[in-house]
Order: C-alpha cells, then structure tokens, then sequence
C-alpha cells in the first residue's frame, strides 16, 4: 500500500516558540503541536524548561539540548528567555535559523532594545512576528527583514503621514507603492 507524504512530513516543523521573562512567566508563547493539550501542560513544560536552561550561558549565542524528546533552540537575552522547539528528527540549524529570525526582526522592530518592558509594549509586533515566521508549525521565512517588513506593513495605520510613519515603515510603504506602480 502506497503511502501519501503530505508537506508536514517533508518540511521542518516547529512545536512551539517560547518567550518567557527572567522569572520563567509567559511573555509571549505560540504552540504549534498537540503535544500539551492543556494550558496546564503547557505551563509545566515552560516551567521545567526554564528550569532546565537557566543556569546554562545562552547569553553569547544560541545553545542547543534536548529536552523531553524534543530539541530545544534557546537565547537569553537581557530578562527575556527567547525558545524554538522542534522534534528529535528536526533539524538543528533549521530551529537556530527560526530562533535567529525571530530574535533580529524583533530587534529591528523595537530599535535594538529587546527587554521585557519594550517587548509587553510591542506584543501586538511580536506576535505578528511570530505569526509571520511559522503557520501552523511549518516554517514560512527566517530573513529578519522581511519580517520586519510584513510586519512593519500590517502594523502600519494607511492613513499615517510619511512623517510619522518609522523608516521601517516608510521603507514598507515605499516598496509597496513601487510594487503598485510596476503591476499596473
């Protein structure tokens, strides 16, 4: 009996995508897996991976482990604890790039100050960021400016005078107008 592959099982999937603060609560969180059907679930595998990750020095750069059968991608930086799950089969690099991504488009977003205050402040971005790297597990893209841009975009009022708009967003703007110009 033939079997059908669907796209889950040839692309790199993400489990979830954790941003907790120096305290191990919830900043921003996004699961993609059955994995931890409940809230309860969910709570406790971040309380037992920050647990687990908190005395390691992710600080420089990104480290790896495996935690409850699963790979874990992580960073500190500054209070916020930025996490990448994936599956034992996935692909390290692939959840590095994702976690990379995810951190310098947040970055370019909020002007390279990346603390607990500025990322509650600019939720509403980092999770348009979030939801502009990975749909339903799949990863869609990692270069931190389109991110940025997409979301830059979505975030932006239409009605906005250039002036007031950020250069992200003005740069967004710029571009879309000249996409415009060029499909008429």
């Amino acid at each position: 009996m033939a079997r059908f592959f669907s796209s889950r099982d040839s692309c790199p999937a993400v489990k979830n995508i954790l941003i907790l603060d120096s305290e191990g609560k919830r900043v921003a969180v996004k699961y993609y897996s059955d994995e931890w059907p409940t809230n309860s679930a969910k709570l406790a595998f971040e309380k037992s991976l920050f647990t687990k990750t908190l005395k390691s020095n992710a600080r420089t750069e990104a480290e790896i482990t495996m935690f409850d059968s699963n790979i874990v991608i992580y960073k500190f930086v500054q209070d916020l604890h930025f996490f990448v799950t994936g599956g034992d089969d996935e692909n390290e690099l692939v959840l590095a790039g994702v976690l990379q991504g995810l951190y310098d488009a947040i970055s370019l977003l909020v002007r390279n100050t990346i603390d607990k205050r500025e990322a509650l402040e600019n939720l509403d971005l980092i999770f348009l960021c979030i939801d502009e790297i990975v749909d339903q597990g799949m990863i869609l893209e990692t270069d931190a400016n389109v991110l940025a841009g997409k979301v830059a975009i979505q975030n932006m009022e239409v009605s906005a005078p250039l002036s007031e708009q950020t250069i992200s967003q003005a740069l967004a703007t710029a571009r879309e107008h000249l996409t415009r110009t060029l499909l008429k």
